[in-house]
Protein backbone atom coordinates (compact mmCIF):
# COMPACT_ATOMS: atom_id res chain seq x y z
CA UNK A 1 0.00 0.00 0.00
CA UNK A 2 2.53 2.72 1.19
CA UNK A 3 4.68 1.51 -1.88
CA UNK A 4 1.36 2.47 -4.37
CA UNK A 5 1.25 5.76 -2.60
CA UNK A 6 4.65 6.40 -3.37
CA UNK A 7 4.21 5.55 -7.30
CA UNK A 8 0.93 8.28 -7.31
CA UNK A 9 3.46 10.52 -5.44
CA UNK A 10 6.10 10.49 -7.71
CA UNK A 11 3.73 10.32 -10.76
CA UNK A 12 2.27 13.86 -9.79
CA UNK A 13 5.54 15.48 -9.11
CA UNK A 14 6.74 13.69 -12.65
CA UNK A 15 6.67 15.78 -15.61
CA UNK A 16 4.51 14.00 -18.70
CA UNK A 17 4.04 17.05 -20.76
CA UNK A 18 6.05 19.86 -22.22
CA UNK A 19 3.55 22.41 -20.66
CA UNK A 20 3.60 20.24 -17.27
CA UNK A 21 7.08 20.81 -17.17
CA UNK A 22 6.61 24.42 -18.03
CA UNK A 23 4.02 25.54 -15.04
CA UNK A 24 6.86 23.28 -12.81
CA UNK A 25 9.63 25.67 -13.88
CA UNK A 26 7.52 28.87 -13.61
CA UNK A 27 6.26 27.64 -9.66
CA UNK A 28 9.69 26.70 -8.83
CA UNK A 29 11.06 29.84 -10.14
CA UNK A 30 8.87 32.14 -8.28
CA UNK A 31 9.77 30.83 -5.07
CA UNK A 32 13.36 31.34 -6.36
CA UNK A 33 14.10 27.62 -6.43
CA UNK A 34 16.55 28.02 -9.35
CA UNK A 35 18.47 25.01 -8.79
CA UNK A 36 15.38 22.48 -8.45
CA UNK A 37 13.93 24.43 -11.76
CA UNK A 38 16.78 23.55 -13.77
CA UNK A 39 16.51 19.98 -13.01
CA UNK A 40 13.10 19.55 -14.10
CA UNK A 41 14.01 21.28 -17.16
CA UNK A 42 16.86 18.73 -17.80
CA UNK A 43 14.49 16.28 -17.95
CA UNK A 44 13.05 17.65 -21.24
CA UNK A 45 14.31 16.96 -24.58
CA UNK A 46 15.80 19.79 -26.40
CA UNK A 47 12.63 20.36 -29.06
CA UNK A 48 10.21 20.35 -26.57
CA UNK A 49 12.25 23.26 -24.59
CA UNK A 50 12.16 25.08 -27.59
CA UNK A 51 8.63 24.64 -27.73
CA UNK A 52 7.71 25.98 -24.64
CA UNK A 53 11.13 28.46 -24.59
CA UNK A 54 9.00 31.59 -25.77
CA UNK A 55 6.46 31.12 -22.98
CA UNK A 56 9.24 31.81 -20.47
CA UNK A 57 9.01 34.93 -18.22
CA UNK A 58 12.93 35.18 -19.73
CA UNK A 59 12.66 39.12 -17.66
CA UNK A 60 12.17 37.58 -14.10
CA UNK A 61 14.55 34.74 -14.95
CA UNK A 62 16.64 37.52 -15.63
CA UNK A 63 16.38 39.65 -12.64
CA UNK A 64 17.05 36.17 -10.71
CA UNK A 65 20.23 36.55 -11.24
CA UNK A 66 23.07 35.28 -10.33
CA UNK A 67 21.20 32.53 -8.49
CA UNK A 68 19.09 31.68 -11.70
CA UNK A 69 22.38 31.22 -13.78
CA UNK A 70 22.06 27.65 -13.83
CA UNK A 71 18.47 27.28 -15.04
CA UNK A 72 19.34 29.64 -17.83
CA UNK A 73 22.17 27.53 -18.94
CA UNK A 74 20.07 24.86 -19.28
CA UNK A 75 17.80 26.69 -21.48
CA UNK A 76 19.56 28.08 -23.59
CA UNK A 77 21.61 24.96 -23.83
CA UNK A 78 19.32 22.49 -24.69
CA UNK A 79 18.02 25.61 -27.53
CA UNK A 80 21.51 25.18 -28.86
CA UNK A 81 21.97 21.64 -29.11
CA UNK A 82 17.84 21.09 -30.67
CA UNK A 83 19.32 24.34 -33.73
CA UNK A 84 16.21 26.09 -33.31
CA UNK A 85 16.11 29.74 -32.45
CA UNK A 86 12.75 30.66 -30.72
CA UNK A 87 11.18 33.81 -30.46
CA UNK A 88 13.53 34.60 -27.01
CA UNK A 89 14.67 38.07 -26.14
CA UNK A 90 18.54 36.43 -24.55
CA UNK A 91 19.81 39.83 -24.78
CA UNK A 92 17.71 40.89 -21.81
CA UNK A 93 19.86 38.50 -20.20
CA UNK A 94 23.07 40.00 -21.41
CA UNK A 95 22.58 43.70 -20.03
CA UNK A 96 21.10 42.14 -16.68
CA UNK A 97 24.54 40.37 -16.58
CA UNK A 98 26.30 44.18 -17.07
CA UNK A 99 24.18 45.44 -14.62
CA UNK A 100 25.55 42.79 -12.14
CA UNK A 101 28.78 43.56 -12.83
CA UNK A 102 28.50 47.54 -12.70
CA UNK A 103 26.86 47.56 -9.57
CA UNK A 104 28.38 44.49 -7.75
CA UNK A 105 31.93 43.67 -6.00
CA UNK A 106 31.35 39.87 -5.63
CA UNK A 107 34.12 38.32 -5.93
CA UNK A 108 32.84 35.21 -6.78
CA UNK A 109 30.57 36.90 -9.52
CA UNK A 110 32.63 35.80 -12.40
CA UNK A 111 32.64 32.31 -10.94
CA UNK A 112 28.60 32.03 -10.64
CA UNK A 113 27.79 33.46 -14.17
CA UNK A 114 31.09 32.56 -16.47
CA UNK A 115 29.35 29.38 -17.79
CA UNK A 116 26.34 31.04 -18.61
CA UNK A 117 27.96 34.27 -20.60
CA UNK A 118 30.16 31.94 -22.35
CA UNK A 119 26.77 29.98 -23.85
CA UNK A 120 24.90 32.94 -24.36
CA UNK A 121 28.06 34.40 -26.86
CA UNK A 122 27.35 30.76 -28.22
CA UNK A 123 23.64 31.22 -28.82
CA UNK A 124 23.94 34.69 -30.20
CA UNK A 125 27.64 35.43 -31.49
CA UNK A 126 26.79 39.03 -31.86
CA UNK A 127 26.70 39.82 -28.42
CA UNK A 128 30.10 40.23 -28.07
CA UNK A 129 30.18 42.73 -30.91
CA UNK A 130 27.58 44.40 -29.19
CA UNK A 131 29.33 44.66 -25.54
CA UNK A 132 32.45 45.68 -27.03
CA UNK A 133 30.90 48.59 -29.01
CA UNK A 134 28.90 49.51 -25.93
CA UNK A 135 31.89 49.82 -24.12
CA UNK A 136 33.56 51.46 -26.63
CA UNK A 137 30.71 54.08 -26.62
CA UNK A 138 30.90 54.52 -22.85
CA UNK A 139 34.45 54.96 -22.47
CA UNK A 140 34.45 57.81 -25.12
CA UNK A 141 31.39 59.19 -23.44
CA UNK A 142 33.67 59.10 -20.29
CA UNK A 143 36.52 60.91 -21.95
CA UNK A 144 34.34 63.55 -23.29
CA UNK A 145 33.04 64.62 -19.92
CA UNK A 146 37.03 65.14 -18.98
CA UNK A 147 37.33 67.98 -21.67
CA UNK A 148 35.31 70.52 -20.28
CA UNK A 149 38.47 72.09 -18.62
CA UNK A 150 40.56 75.71 -19.00
CA UNK A 151 41.25 76.68 -22.77
CA UNK A 152 44.20 78.27 -24.13
CA UNK A 153 43.41 82.53 -24.45
CA UNK A 154 45.54 85.39 -25.20
CA UNK A 155 46.00 85.77 -21.16
CA UNK A 156 46.58 82.43 -20.48
CA UNK A 157 44.10 79.76 -19.30
CA UNK A 158 40.61 80.60 -18.88
CA UNK A 159 37.14 79.32 -19.01
CA UNK A 160 36.17 78.39 -22.55
CA UNK A 161 32.88 80.98 -22.28
CA UNK A 162 34.99 83.75 -20.98
CA UNK A 163 37.31 83.11 -23.67
CA UNK A 164 34.27 83.50 -26.51
CA UNK A 165 33.11 86.68 -24.73
CA UNK A 166 36.96 88.44 -25.39
CA UNK A 167 37.07 86.82 -28.36
CA UNK A 168 33.61 88.54 -29.37
CA UNK A 169 34.60 91.37 -28.05
CA UNK A 170 38.14 91.81 -30.16
CA UNK A 171 35.98 91.03 -33.23
CA UNK A 172 33.38 93.92 -32.39
CA UNK A 173 35.76 96.04 -32.10
CA UNK A 174 37.82 94.98 -35.30
CA UNK A 175 34.76 95.02 -37.15
CA UNK A 176 33.48 98.55 -35.99
CA UNK A 177 37.14 100.17 -36.83
CA UNK A 178 36.86 98.53 -40.37
CA UNK A 179 32.94 99.97 -41.25
CA UNK A 180 34.29 103.35 -39.77
CA UNK A 181 37.81 102.92 -42.24
CA UNK A 182 35.62 101.85 -44.82
CA UNK A 183 33.37 105.01 -44.21
CA UNK A 184 36.43 107.59 -44.49
CA UNK A 185 37.89 106.09 -47.31
CA UNK A 186 34.31 105.92 -49.44
CA UNK A 187 35.08 102.72 -50.18
CA UNK A 188 31.27 101.53 -49.62
CA UNK A 189 29.17 104.79 -50.05
CA UNK A 190 25.90 103.74 -52.16
CA UNK A 191 26.83 106.40 -54.94
CA UNK A 192 30.73 105.40 -54.99
CA UNK A 193 30.43 102.18 -56.87
CA UNK A 194 28.59 101.39 -60.03
CA UNK A 195 28.77 97.84 -62.12
CA UNK A 196 30.78 99.05 -64.84
CA UNK A 197 33.86 100.33 -62.43
CA UNK A 198 34.20 96.17 -61.93
CA UNK A 199 34.11 95.30 -65.77
CA UNK A 200 37.29 93.58 -67.31
CA UNK A 201 37.54 96.42 -69.11
CA UNK A 202 38.17 98.80 -67.27
CA UNK A 203 39.91 96.68 -64.74
CA UNK A 204 42.26 96.55 -67.39
CA UNK A 205 42.38 100.32 -68.51
CA UNK A 206 43.54 101.50 -65.00
CA UNK A 207 46.68 103.79 -64.33
CA UNK A 208 49.65 103.18 -61.61
CA UNK A 209 48.09 105.46 -59.62
CA UNK A 210 44.64 104.06 -59.24
CA UNK A 211 46.62 100.98 -58.75
CA UNK A 212 48.51 102.22 -56.07
CA UNK A 213 45.45 103.89 -54.39
CA UNK A 214 43.36 100.12 -54.58
CA UNK A 215 46.30 98.30 -53.33
CA UNK A 216 46.42 101.07 -50.33
CA UNK A 217 42.95 100.47 -49.26
CA UNK A 218 42.85 97.10 -49.87
CA UNK A 219 45.89 96.57 -47.25
CA UNK A 220 44.75 99.06 -44.86
CA UNK A 221 41.68 96.90 -44.77
CA UNK A 222 43.62 93.75 -44.32
CA UNK A 223 45.40 95.40 -42.20
CA UNK A 224 42.45 95.82 -39.58
CA UNK A 225 40.63 92.18 -40.33
CA UNK A 226 44.08 89.34 -40.88
CA UNK A 227 45.00 89.88 -37.06
CA UNK A 228 45.96 86.96 -35.61
CA UNK A 229 43.80 87.50 -32.56
CA UNK A 230 40.92 87.50 -34.63
CA UNK A 231 41.69 83.94 -35.50
CA UNK A 232 41.06 82.43 -32.62
CA UNK A 233 37.40 82.11 -32.65
CA UNK A 234 37.06 79.67 -34.96
CA UNK A 235 39.33 77.44 -32.45
CA UNK A 236 37.00 78.34 -29.44
CA UNK A 237 33.89 77.44 -31.81
CA UNK A 238 35.30 73.88 -32.98
CA UNK A 239 35.79 73.32 -29.23
CA UNK A 240 32.49 74.56 -27.91
CA UNK A 241 30.62 72.03 -30.84
CA UNK A 242 33.00 69.37 -29.60
CA UNK A 243 32.17 69.63 -25.81
CA UNK A 244 28.28 69.72 -27.00
CA UNK A 245 28.46 66.71 -29.16
CA UNK A 246 30.24 65.35 -25.71
CA UNK A 247 27.41 65.80 -23.69
CA UNK A 248 25.28 64.58 -26.44
CA UNK A 249 26.73 61.37 -26.40
CA UNK A 250 27.05 61.03 -22.64
CA UNK A 251 23.71 61.93 -21.55
CA UNK A 252 22.74 59.49 -24.85
CA UNK A 253 24.22 56.58 -22.94
CA UNK A 254 22.76 57.68 -19.74
CA UNK A 255 19.47 57.22 -21.19
CA UNK A 256 19.97 54.29 -22.49
CA UNK A 257 20.93 53.01 -19.29
CA UNK A 258 18.29 54.43 -17.51
CA UNK A 259 16.39 51.22 -19.17
CA UNK A 260 18.58 48.96 -16.74
CA UNK A 261 19.33 51.13 -14.34
CA UNK A 262 15.94 53.30 -13.32
CA UNK A 263 17.69 55.11 -10.99
CA UNK A 264 20.69 56.17 -12.25
CA UNK A 265 19.87 59.34 -12.10
CA UNK A 266 21.43 59.54 -8.69
CA UNK A 267 24.64 58.92 -9.25
CA UNK A 268 26.99 60.84 -11.36
CA UNK A 269 27.12 60.71 -14.55
CA UNK A 270 30.71 59.51 -14.77
CA UNK A 271 30.60 57.54 -12.20
CA UNK A 272 27.47 55.70 -13.61
CA UNK A 273 29.20 55.52 -16.95
CA UNK A 274 32.18 54.03 -15.88
CA UNK A 275 30.38 50.82 -13.95
CA UNK A 276 28.73 49.99 -16.62
CA UNK A 277 32.03 50.04 -18.89
CA UNK A 278 33.76 48.14 -16.46
CA UNK A 279 30.45 45.71 -16.47
CA UNK A 280 30.80 45.45 -19.89
CA UNK A 281 34.48 44.99 -19.67
CA UNK A 282 33.85 42.21 -16.96
CA UNK A 283 31.49 40.45 -19.70
CA UNK A 284 33.62 40.59 -22.40
CA UNK A 285 36.83 38.70 -20.41
CA UNK A 286 34.26 35.96 -19.89
CA UNK A 287 33.38 35.66 -23.36
CA UNK A 288 36.87 34.96 -24.58
CA UNK A 289 37.19 31.77 -24.98
CA UNK A 290 40.53 30.44 -23.22
CA UNK A 291 43.28 29.35 -25.64
CA UNK A 292 44.42 26.29 -27.09
CA UNK A 293 48.13 24.79 -27.13
CA UNK A 294 48.24 25.48 -30.55
CA UNK A 295 46.52 29.19 -30.51
CA UNK A 296 49.22 29.93 -28.18
CA UNK A 297 51.85 29.57 -30.76
CA UNK A 298 50.06 31.74 -32.90
CA UNK A 299 47.95 28.95 -35.01
CA UNK A 300 44.66 29.12 -36.30
CA UNK A 301 42.67 26.97 -38.46
CA UNK A 302 41.62 28.09 -41.43
CA UNK A 303 38.05 27.38 -40.42
CA UNK A 304 38.35 29.10 -37.40
CA UNK A 305 39.71 32.47 -38.43
CA UNK A 306 36.39 32.17 -41.10
CA UNK A 307 34.04 32.01 -38.19
CA UNK A 308 35.86 34.20 -36.38
CA UNK A 309 35.28 36.86 -39.81
CA UNK A 310 31.80 35.69 -39.84
CA UNK A 311 30.88 36.60 -36.10
CA UNK A 312 32.38 39.89 -36.53
CA UNK A 313 30.72 40.89 -39.80
CA UNK A 314 27.65 40.01 -38.42
CA UNK A 315 28.51 41.73 -35.45
CA UNK A 316 29.17 44.67 -36.97
CA UNK A 317 25.65 44.72 -38.92
CA UNK A 318 23.99 44.03 -35.71
CA UNK A 319 25.93 47.60 -33.92
CA UNK A 320 23.90 49.37 -36.48
CA UNK A 321 20.60 48.15 -35.07
CA UNK A 322 21.64 48.34 -31.55
CA UNK A 323 23.75 51.21 -31.73
CA UNK A 324 23.32 53.52 -34.60
CA UNK A 325 19.91 53.33 -35.18
CA UNK A 326 18.82 54.88 -31.66
CA UNK A 327 21.15 57.59 -32.36
CA UNK A 328 19.88 58.20 -35.91
CA UNK A 329 15.83 58.31 -34.29
CA UNK A 330 16.98 60.21 -31.71
CA UNK A 331 17.97 62.74 -34.01
CA UNK A 332 15.18 62.51 -36.26
CA UNK A 333 12.91 62.99 -33.40
CA UNK A 334 14.32 66.61 -32.36
CA UNK A 335 13.16 67.33 -36.00
CA UNK A 336 10.06 69.69 -35.59
CA UNK A 337 8.93 68.42 -38.94
CA UNK A 338 9.08 64.77 -38.37
CA UNK A 339 7.41 65.28 -34.38
CA UNK A 340 4.19 63.50 -35.16
CA UNK A 341 5.69 60.88 -37.92
CA UNK A 342 6.79 57.92 -35.54
CA UNK A 343 6.30 55.47 -38.54
CA UNK A 344 7.92 57.42 -41.23
CA UNK A 345 10.90 58.02 -39.11
CA UNK A 346 11.51 54.14 -38.39
CA UNK A 347 10.72 53.68 -42.11
CA UNK A 348 13.43 55.92 -42.82
CA UNK A 349 16.04 54.07 -41.09
CA UNK A 350 15.09 50.68 -42.68
CA UNK A 351 14.81 52.22 -46.22
CA UNK A 352 18.70 53.67 -45.50
CA UNK A 353 19.84 50.11 -45.20
CA UNK A 354 17.98 48.77 -47.86
CA UNK A 355 19.54 51.08 -50.53
CA UNK A 356 23.04 51.05 -48.83
CA UNK A 357 23.20 47.45 -49.92
CA UNK A 358 21.34 47.91 -53.12
CA UNK A 359 23.77 50.76 -53.75
CA UNK A 360 27.01 48.92 -52.60
CA UNK A 361 26.42 45.66 -54.55
CA UNK A 362 26.02 48.09 -58.00
CA UNK A 363 29.24 49.98 -57.12
CA UNK A 364 31.03 46.66 -56.42
CA UNK A 365 29.40 45.41 -59.83
CA UNK A 366 30.55 48.02 -61.64
CA UNK A 367 33.74 48.00 -60.18
CA UNK A 368 33.94 44.04 -61.35
CA UNK A 369 32.67 44.96 -65.15
CA UNK A 370 35.42 47.79 -65.49
CA UNK A 371 38.16 45.59 -64.18
CA UNK A 372 36.87 42.88 -67.05
CA UNK A 373 36.92 45.08 -69.58
CA UNK A 374 40.40 46.40 -69.00
CA UNK A 375 41.54 43.02 -69.31
CA UNK A 376 39.62 41.55 -71.83
CA UNK A 377 38.49 38.66 -69.96
CA UNK A 378 35.36 36.80 -69.80
CA UNK A 379 33.87 36.60 -66.41
CA UNK A 380 32.01 33.61 -67.35
CA UNK A 381 35.18 31.63 -67.71
CA UNK A 382 36.79 29.53 -64.68
CA UNK A 383 39.74 31.92 -64.32
CA UNK A 384 37.27 35.11 -64.74
CA UNK A 385 35.83 33.50 -61.77
CA UNK A 386 39.05 33.02 -59.75
CA UNK A 387 39.64 37.17 -60.77
CA UNK A 388 36.29 37.77 -59.36
CA UNK A 389 36.70 36.29 -55.96
CA UNK A 390 40.21 38.02 -56.06
CA UNK A 391 38.54 41.05 -56.92
CA UNK A 392 36.08 40.68 -54.39
CA UNK A 393 38.28 40.18 -51.46
CA UNK A 394 40.77 43.01 -52.59
CA UNK A 395 38.09 44.88 -52.12
CA UNK A 396 36.85 43.24 -48.52
CA UNK A 397 40.44 43.99 -47.57
CA UNK A 398 40.50 47.94 -47.89
CA UNK A 399 36.86 48.39 -47.26
CA UNK A 400 37.60 50.65 -43.95
CA UNK A 401 39.18 53.14 -46.19
CA UNK A 402 37.30 52.22 -49.76
CA UNK A 403 36.27 55.85 -51.02
CA UNK A 404 32.01 55.89 -50.64
CA UNK A 405 31.25 59.60 -50.34
CA UNK A 406 29.35 59.03 -53.88
CA UNK A 407 27.59 55.74 -52.87
CA UNK A 408 26.18 57.95 -49.74
CA UNK A 409 25.37 60.50 -51.40
CA UNK A 410 23.31 58.45 -53.75
CA UNK A 411 21.66 56.80 -51.08
CA UNK A 412 20.58 60.35 -49.37
CA UNK A 413 19.35 61.58 -52.40
CA UNK A 414 17.43 58.47 -53.24
CA UNK A 415 15.44 59.34 -48.98
CA UNK A 416 15.54 62.98 -50.11
CA UNK A 417 14.02 62.59 -53.12
CA UNK A 418 11.03 60.51 -52.26
CA UNK A 419 10.04 62.74 -49.40
CA UNK A 420 11.18 66.24 -50.93
CA UNK A 421 8.12 67.75 -48.36
CA UNK A 422 10.66 67.38 -45.42
CA UNK A 423 13.11 69.81 -46.38
CA UNK A 424 14.83 69.20 -43.29
CA UNK A 425 16.36 65.79 -43.82
CA UNK A 426 18.77 67.59 -46.39
CA UNK A 427 20.45 69.15 -43.34
CA UNK A 428 20.41 66.25 -41.01
CA UNK A 429 23.95 65.73 -39.88
CA UNK A 430 23.03 62.75 -37.62
CA UNK A 431 21.10 61.35 -41.13
CA UNK A 432 23.93 62.08 -42.83
CA UNK A 433 26.33 60.37 -40.54
CA UNK A 434 23.78 57.64 -39.92
CA UNK A 435 23.84 56.71 -43.96
CA UNK A 436 27.47 56.64 -43.49
CA UNK A 437 27.84 53.81 -41.56
CA UNK A 438 25.50 52.38 -42.69
CA UNK A 439 27.07 51.97 -46.47
CA UNK A 440 30.49 51.66 -45.16
CA UNK A 441 29.23 48.31 -43.38
CA UNK A 442 27.56 47.12 -46.27
CA UNK A 443 29.97 47.70 -48.55
CA UNK A 444 32.24 45.44 -46.40
CA UNK A 445 29.37 42.74 -46.19
CA UNK A 446 28.50 42.74 -49.91
CA UNK A 447 32.26 42.04 -50.77
CA UNK A 448 32.99 38.91 -49.15
CA UNK A 449 32.97 35.85 -50.66
CA UNK A 450 30.23 34.42 -50.55
CA UNK A 451 28.77 37.79 -50.25
CA UNK A 452 25.99 38.67 -47.41
CA UNK A 453 22.44 40.01 -48.74
CA UNK A 454 19.61 41.18 -47.35
CA UNK A 455 16.67 39.15 -47.09
CA UNK A 456 14.10 41.45 -48.97
CA UNK A 457 10.81 39.80 -48.83
CA UNK A 458 8.98 42.20 -46.72
CA UNK A 459 5.73 41.05 -47.33
CA UNK A 460 2.82 41.64 -44.79
CA UNK A 461 0.81 41.00 -42.83
CA UNK A 462 2.59 37.31 -42.63
CA UNK A 463 3.14 34.92 -40.12
CA UNK A 464 6.20 35.13 -38.31
CA UNK A 465 9.15 32.53 -38.56
CA UNK A 466 10.88 31.74 -35.56
CA UNK A 467 14.18 31.35 -37.68
CA UNK A 468 13.64 34.93 -39.97
CA UNK A 469 12.15 36.90 -37.40
CA UNK A 470 12.70 38.37 -34.12
CA UNK A 471 9.99 40.19 -32.20
CA UNK A 472 11.02 44.24 -31.28
CA UNK A 473 10.43 44.64 -27.52
CA UNK A 474 7.56 46.59 -28.27
CA UNK A 475 5.72 43.84 -30.34
CA UNK A 476 2.56 42.23 -29.31
CA UNK A 477 3.67 38.76 -28.49
CA UNK A 478 0.42 37.13 -28.15
CA UNK A 479 0.43 37.55 -32.32
CA UNK A 480 1.88 35.60 -34.72
CA UNK A 481 1.36 38.23 -37.35
CA UNK A 482 4.19 40.30 -38.40
CA UNK A 483 2.73 43.53 -39.70
CA UNK A 484 5.57 45.70 -40.13
CA UNK A 485 9.74 45.55 -40.07
CA UNK A 486 11.91 47.33 -38.30
CA UNK A 487 15.32 46.55 -39.71
CA UNK A 488 16.12 43.61 -42.40
CA UNK A 489 17.64 40.28 -41.56
CA UNK A 490 20.88 39.38 -42.79
CA UNK A 491 21.39 36.20 -44.81
CA UNK A 492 25.15 34.46 -46.53
CA UNK A 493 24.12 31.84 -49.33
CA UNK A 494 20.54 31.68 -48.32
CA UNK A 495 20.77 31.39 -44.38
CA UNK A 496 19.75 33.57 -42.10
CA UNK A 497 22.56 34.83 -40.04
CA UNK A 498 20.73 37.65 -38.47
CA UNK A 499 16.94 37.70 -37.66
CA UNK A 500 15.07 40.62 -39.04
CA UNK A 501 13.36 42.61 -36.08
CA UNK A 502 9.68 42.83 -36.71
CA UNK A 503 6.54 44.41 -35.11
CA UNK A 504 3.80 41.67 -34.39
CA UNK A 505 -0.20 42.22 -33.65
CA UNK A 506 -3.32 42.31 -35.04
CA UNK A 507 -4.86 38.69 -36.15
Amino acid sequence: MRDSGDRIRRERTSPTSSRTVLRRVLVLSEGRQFREAAAVLQKLNCNSVAAVAADLPLDFLAEGLPHSAQLLETLFNKLITSGQRPNVNAEQVLWQLVKLFASHEDPTLKTKVARLTQILVDYQPEFYRILATKKKALEHAIQGLGCHGLTPDASGLTHLHVAIKAELHRHIDAYKNALHRLDELGLAAANSKKPVDASHQRLLALHHSEVQQRLIDNKTLLTILDKPDLKQLRPLVDTLATRVQNDKEALFCVSQLKRLHPSCEEKPVAALLMAFARGCGALLELMQTPESPCSSDGYHSESEQDNDRGKDLIGRYASLYYQHRPRALEALDSLPELAHATQLKSKILFSVVVLAFRTCKNLRDTKLKETFRNLHLDCRTAAGQHLRDDVVRCLAACAETYPLGEAEHQVRALVCDTLKEYKCLETCTALRRYVGDVTRVAWLLVNQVPGYELDTDFQTPVRLKNDRHQRHHSADRTSDVVKAYLWPALVVQNVCVYKAVVVTGGT
